[in-house]
């Protein structure tokens, strides 16, 4: 069954029901063609999820009765926001479409020295709300209540500044040799992960050690370099085996 996003304002409460605005409301009534008596799965946005069914479509919106809450697992136990080095836009989107579906929380672009790519004034304004976009189609695909979100783009003194938030922070590097993942997620009580991924023409040396001086931890993926738009996957896929809800050590 098909699945919705809706804002929490759309959601009445008092009288059971939900309504539906704006692409949804178009998607609902003018592509897929939904008549009253048909039922669908709403979610409202980082909160619920609603077997819904139509009991009235008008010009502009669809109302829909709350027949059942539905019990959802599908995030994870654990927050992985990834700090991506800005790349080709097609590759940007197809990071965020594959680490959504995985479970990431959000993704900040990230303007580096060896970015092959620039963002600036209303261009960034544009892809960011495509990549939003993006995000959410896949949620939706997935059966997610929470669409990551797409930051804006930071530069490397304010990536340097929010450290400290997050339990821990990796960034994979070709240079290491000697420490992996595995190594630094031992210990417990990790909820909040950032990830560091270089873009396509790599990271420059100076910015690894300014990196590794405010504490991020740096590791090897192995002895092949990957491609920016790997990377990501690939970390992120070992972190929710290792820490996550798709297996792994927590369950040993």
């Amino acid at each position: 069954m098909r699945s919705f996003f809706v804002r929490k304002e759309q959601l009445h409460t008092e009288n059971k029901e939900i309504e539906i605005l704006g692409d949804n409301f178009n998607h609902i009534k003018n592509v897929l063609r939904y008549n009253i008596g048909d039922k669908l799965n709403i979610v409202v946005e980082n909160e619920s999820k609603y077997l819904c069914m139509i009991k009235e479509i008008t010009k502009e919106t669809i109302i829909c009765d709350i027949e059942s809450r539905i019990d959802s697992n599908c995030e994870a136990n654990i927050k992985i926001d990834i700090y991506q080095g800005l790349p080709k836009f097609d590759k940007m989107e197809y990071i965020i479409q594959k680490c959504t579906e995985l479970g990431v929380w959000s993704f900040i672009p990230v303007c580096l020295k060896r970015c092959v790519v620039k963002l600036n004034g209303k261009d960034e304004m544009k892809k960011i709300a495509r990549w939003n976009k993006i995000a959410e189609a896949a949620a939706m695909q997935c059966g997610r209540i929470h669409i990551p979100l797409v930051k804006n783009c930071i530069n490397l003194k304010q990536l340097c500044n929010i450290i400290p938030e997050y339990d821990i922070v990796i960034l994979a590097y070709e240079d290491e040799k000697e420490k992996y993942i595995k190594n630094v997620i031992k210990r417990k009580n990790i909820n909040n992960i950032a990830l560091i991924i270089g873009p396509e023409g790599g990271l420059d040396k100076e910015e690894v050690y300014k990196l590794k001086g405010s504490g991020v931890n740096i590791v090897s993926l192995g002895n092949r370099i990957l491609r920016t738009e790997t990377a990501p996957i690939v970390m992120s896929s070992i972190i929710m085996y290792e820490l996550g809800d798709i297996g792994g050590r927590k369950d040993e």
